[in-house]
């Protein structure tokens, strides 16, 4: 066997085992990017609507999020968790663990805001309010429980 030949395997073997233990943290960042992804197509409908259509703002903004769950739905079931369970049945999993790991979200951000809402943090020279950190860590505590939720439940 030649050098170079032996070299591609080692290095397709040392690939694959990479892969294998690290299997759900790419997982992970697909659905991070995902998530990157569906924040776009919501913000590009809700502009696209309001501001070219003409449509009112708060319609704008229904469309916009029904656009952006749609999306997250469809890339979740096929790029990131690769299942091939019924359209239906996941969708409403989907939605129900949407409306789960949101009101969590709330939740954090209603504590976080009642107990430490009135202060300002000062991080890197940047003021943060209170209520602005609160949403922020809302935001992880939403994201890691949403794509457990999926993992376990919606896509299994």
């Amino acid at each position: 066997m030649n050098e170079r030949r032996r070299n591609a395997i080692l290095e397709n073997s040392y690939t694959a085992r990479f892969l294998a233990r690290h299997a759900e943290l790419l997982r992970f960042i697909k659905y991070c990017l995902v998530g990157v992804l569906n924040t776009l197509v919501c913000l590009g409908v809700i502009y696209m609507c309001n501001s070219l259509l003409g449509i009112n703002p708060y319609v704008s903004n229904i469309l916009g999020y029904v656009a952006g769950m749609l999306n997250s739905f469809l890339c979740n079931k096929s790029f990131v968790f690769h299942s091939n369970g019924s359209y239906l049945r996941e969708a409403g999993k989907f939605f129900l663990g949407w409306a789960v790991c949101y009101l969590l979200q709330l939740w954090v951000v209603w504590m976080l805001t009642s107990r430490y809402g009135d202060w300002d943090f000062r991080i890197c020279g940047v003021v943060l309010s209170g209520y602005g950190i609160a949403t922020l860590l809302g935001n992880v505590v939403y994201t890691l429980a949403n794509f457990v939720y999926n993992r376990l439940v919606t896509f299994r």
